[in-house]
């Protein structure tokens, strides 16, 4: 049994929950795994969702802190500056810092927050290139978690992530499977108990022949890849226009809800 009654998960296409879809093709993630879990041994657990895909940290601070210190809910999960360190030109120190004063201000306001490290790139060809940066911006994590009391999720060290199948096809974001062992080692940092091991490993894979890998790499290339270069180019984001899934507080199951709970 946790002690927490809610929860703000803010950020990116990370906590959104790309590319974990569902059956009615919207976005589950881990932390809408992580909430159903919770609400499972707190019924009653508030919810809010506000992550939103593309965001940079700069506008993570800008829109959507500002609820999570008007909210003060007991626990805040803090994800961001990944898009900033992958943009060309970007400062990975100049990144944390401003990543610090988000931890500072919610743990100011009194809420427990959680932290996220960068995955371990090198299994993607797109964003292994920025592996030393991620690495640099993770030790600046690990230090401003360990200065202010933030608990951190360390996604570098979770081997499982190495596998190509807990990622989608885009080779930026997480297949339901890797949402479900994230939010599997979330629960565990968060001190939970949970019936299932995020270290299991996944079953021996087939090794696919020489010329599908290059198939798979050239439609990767035209479906994801050149659309991205092209964003980058044009400062355009994939959540332009979007809303939060899930932009307040409220109970996690209808029937909570419902209860008035």
């Amino acid at each position: 049994m946790h002690g927490w009654n809610s929860w703000i998960a803010i950020g990116d296409s990370f906590t959104e929950g790309m590319s974990d879809v569902d059956a009615d093709g919207a976005y589950v993630g881990w932390a809408d795994r992580l909430a159903e879990m919770m609400a499972a041994q707190r019924p009653g657990l508030r919810y809010a969702n506000l992550a939103l895909r593309g965001r940079m940290l700069q506008q993570i601070i800008d829109e959507q802190v500002p609820v999570a210190l008007t909210a003060r809910p007991d626990l805040v999960t803090l994800c961001g500056g990944g898009n900033d360190i992958i943009t060309p030109g970007t400062d990975v120190d100049d990144v944390a810092a401003l990543f610090e004063t988000a931890v500072v201000a919610l743990r100011e306001a009194g809420s427990e927050v959680v932290v996220f490290t960068g995955p371990d790139p090198k299994v993607q060809p797109l964003i292994r290139r920025f592996r030393g940066k991620v690495a640099i911006y993770n030790g600046h994590l690990h230090a401003i978690a360990e200065r202010h009391g933030a608990r951190l999720v360390d996604l570098w060290s979770m081997g499982v992530l190495h596998d190509r199948r807990s990622w989608c096809d885009d080779r930026l974001h997480f297949s339901s499977e890797g949402h479900h062992r994230i939010a599997l080692r979330t629960a565990e940092v968060l001190d939970m108990d949970v019936a299932q091991d995020w270290r299991e490993p996944l079953p021996v894979e087939d090794r696919k022949p020489w010329l599908r890998l290059r198939q798979d790499d050239l439609a990767w290339t035209t479906t994801h890849l050149i659309p991205w270069v092209r964003r980058q180019i044009t400062g355009e984001s994939l959540g332009d226009g979007l809303h939060p899934k899930r932009p307040e507080l409220a109970p996690v199951r209808k029937d909570d809800r419902t209860a008035g709970v």
